[in-house]
């Protein structure tokens, strides 16, 4: 169960144990990830937006990053989503979103989300989701996000998503 998780803002101490969790979970090693990201970047996205952690027994087993759009110009796949669907003023970046493999299943994602919205209520959001990455797909509606509809990025389909804060 998650119950003895703490859910946090991301200081700099926690982005070694957020590179080490987004390591197995990049294609390169099998895992739905679309772009690694190096520690600098993650230290300047969270001086700008929330960066939620999940700390088990000081370990970093869950994080969500949201980011202005602006912070993933260089990012192919996000042009690529905001080219196909216009997002609305006031809007970020969700994502992305990595659980350890021993915590899915548990709702971990869910209170991620849920910490994240309640620390910017009433902005939109939108994000992607590999269309044939099932237990994501399911997460995200699940969590109410609302499908915006798919595009294809490198011959790959993906599903945008948004929602509000």
């Amino acid at each position: 169960m998650t119950a003895d998780c703490e859910i946090a803002l991301a200081t700099p101490d926690d982005i070694s144990g957020i590179l080490d969790l987004q390591e197995p979970n990049l294609p390169d090693n099998n895992g739905s990830l679309s772009v690694r990201q190096n520690a600098d970047w993650f230290n300047r996205t969270m001086l700008d937006m929330p960066l939620i952690v999940a700390r088990r027994n000081g370990k970093i087993v869950g994080y969500v990053v949201t980011t202005t759009l602006a912070a993933k110009s260089h990012v192919g796949i996000v042009q690529t989503m905001l080219r196909s669907f216009p997002p609305p003023p006031d809007c970020y970046s969700y994502g992305p979103v990595c659980v350890a493999e021993t915590e899915r299943g548990k709702g971990l994602a869910g209170i991620l989300f849920d910490e994240l919205r309640a620390r910017l209520p009433g902005r939109p959001a939108m994000t992607f989701v590999r269309a044939d990455n099932a237990p994501s797909l399911r997460a995200h509606r699940k969590m109410g996000m609302r499908e915006l509809g798919a595009f294809m990025h490198e011959d790959v389909s993906q599903i945008a998503f948004t929602y509000t804060s």
